[in-house]
């Protein structure tokens, strides 16, 4: 029997989300349903779906007991995923607009997601989300792209979800991509990847700030015109090929806008923060298949 569901729609930087409230668990969309949701000419549209819904509400809501809400969040395809750098903007942008928490001044939220429970805190530019102990991967990755004449060698950068970040030599390179292809990664990664490509800037710093340019090719989606978690992944590459002398604060240009990227040293280890904005441009209801 059809169903009609309550959503809205969210974006930061490009990266558009449908956000489906749920909050007592009682919704369960089938890979086909979210695809549908996401269909960019018989749905909605978006590049994944944010379900919001309690912890105390999941199965595994024992995990994370210290946050009251959960970001369910699935790729277009209907996939899951464990972390969205982006979404968990516009996930606590939905919470604070439904009145659902108050976030004011220096307060915290603390938000659960597959990848662990997130920090999240207003910016001067939206939202900042501490996305937890970063790790480089050490084992060597080729990434062969449509547009590139031979594969690179990628870096990849664990930050709750798998990256493998690829420097080019120009903004011509990375115009050239042809990323509705998607890139071939050299030995296949398990549970595949997010491939970004990335032009550092001239002069890499400036003001204490370095900056670089990106695309990203998101798995489960295709290119987007942001991806959080990627656009940290690909700092972190730079700062890392940068060596000792690399600042930790980042300008991240990508196709949908600027996001900033900050390194902070805590006792367990160096964590990345990501900022940006998220808006909520409309709602509406719809009629599942």
């Amino acid at each position: 029997m059809p169903q009609t569901i309550a959503f809205t729609k969210g974006q930061g930087t490009g990266n558009d989300f449908v956000i489906v409230p749920d909050a007592n668990g009682e919704l369960d969309l089938s890979d086909a349903q979210v695809s549908a949701l996401c269909d960019r000419r018989f749905g909605i549209g978006g590049d994944g779906i944010l379900r919001v819904v309690r912890s105390a509400a999941l199965s595994e809501g024992a995990a994370t007991a210290d946050a009251e809400w959960f970001m369910d969040y699935r790729n277009a395809d209907g996939s899951a995923a464990e972390m969205c750098g982006n979404g968990i903007r516009v996930f606590v942008r939905y919470l604070v607009s439904a009145g659902l928490i108050a976030l004011k001044g220096a307060a915290q939220v603390r938000i659960g997601t597959r990848a662990g429970v997130k920090t999240v805190t207003r910016a001067d530019d939206g939202f900042e989300v501490d996305l937890g102990v970063w790790r480089p991967e050490s084992d060597e990755v080729l990434v062969r792209a449509k547009g590139l004449p031979v594969a690179r060698p990628a870096q990849g950068i664990d930050v709750g979800n798998p990256h493998v970040v690829v420097a080019l030599s120009s903004i011509a390179e990375l115009d050239g991509l042809d990323l509705t292809v998607l890139p071939v990664l050299d030995p296949v990664q398990p549970a595949g990847a997010n491939v970004e490509f990335v032009v550092p800037a001239d002069p890499l710093v400036q003001a204490g700030v370095g900056a670089i340019r990106m695309r990203v090719f998101e798995r489960g989606v295709g290119e987007t015109l942001s991806c959080g978690t990627g656009v940290a992944a690909a700092a972190l590459a730079v700062r890392l090929w940068a060596g000792s002398a690399a600042p930790d604060r980042w300008s991240v240009d990508v196709p949908g806008g600027r996001l900033g990227v900050r390194v902070v040293r805590q006792d367990d280890g160096e964590h990345v923060l990501l900022s940006g904005p998220a808006s909520l441009p409309f709602s509406g209801e719809i009629t599942l298949a």
